[in-house]
């Protein structure tokens, strides 16, 4: 189970909403998946206008617990005022940290992640902050009270999966919080491979909407991560330099 805060979990799968071709084809994925977590962008929503377009209308959000980002902020303080504004409308007071430091990279601002972080513990909210694969950053966000700490695999929707499993590791093994991959996860076994280092859930969005069939892709990403967390808990073999025979070499005397 997943326990983030005072909230639990029984799926690991956190899924994205955003650049689905539609809103029937988003709804499949999301139901197909089995998620219990869905982010989003207080930007994109029109929070306090009811009579705009909502590209969650389609969606049962009785549900699901819902995780509002704060994708577009770059300082502390608008991430901040972000969050609050996705507190005061009645979304949830559960809040994905996201203060973007570089914008062809999207790598986050690892300061003002830390500044905003620290600031939304105080207010009350349960957060979790999207970081890189920076160790003492992630202990430093851990320590000032982040309730899941959420390095990126690679770059936002490169889809180039896990590319620094040294330091991806060394977070898991230190973080007494629970580790949530999150962003470049681009295959199945990019999700399977992360639940078999010990991450205790993923969080991905382009590796399924963008998809060629995102229904199917939704559904092989709900198995990987059970395949991959079921694999960490069983505890694999370890690796040997040379053969060892799966089957008794002694010959049997009749």
């Amino acid at each position: 189970m997943l326990i983030i805060g005072d909230k639990k979990f029984n799926s690991r799968l956190l899924l994205g909403t955003g650049k689905y071709p539609d809103f029937e084809t988003q709804k499949e994925a999301v139901n197909v998946s089995d998620t219990e977590i869905l982010t989003f962008s207080v930007r994109r929503m029109n929070v306090f206008e009811p009579s705009q377009p909502n590209f969650l209308e389609k969606l049962d959000l009785q549900k699901y617990s819902l995780l509002p980002n704060t994708a577009g902020a770059q300082t502390a303080e608008e991430a901040v005022r972000t969050a609050k504004l996705a507190k005061a409308s009645g979304l949830c007071d559960m809040v994905k940290v996201e203060v973007i430091g570089c914008d062809k990279t999207l790598l986050p601002d690892p300061i003002e992640t830390l500044r905003a972080t620290e600031e939304l513990v105080k207010e009350g909210f349960t957060v979790l902050p999207y970081t890189s694969d920076d160790v003492v950053l992630a202990r430093k966000l851990e320590e000032v009270g982040a309730h899941a700490i959420m390095p990126g695999a690679s770059p936002i929707g490169s889809g180039q999966g896990i590319i620094n499993p040294l330091n991806l590791s060394v977070i898991i093994e230190q973080a007494n919080v629970p580790v949530i991959v999150d962003a470049g996860i681009g295959s199945p076994a990019d999700a399977a491979m992360a639940m078999e280092m010990g991450a205790e859930g993923v969080l991905l969005n382009t590796a399924v909407s963008g998809a060629k069939d995102p229904i199917k892709m939704a559904e092989a990403m709900k198995l990987a991560v059970i395949s991959g967390r079921l694999g960490y808990e069983a505890g694999r073999i370890g690796k040997k330099r040379y053969a060892t025979a799966s089957s008794p070499m002694e010959r049997i005397s009749v």
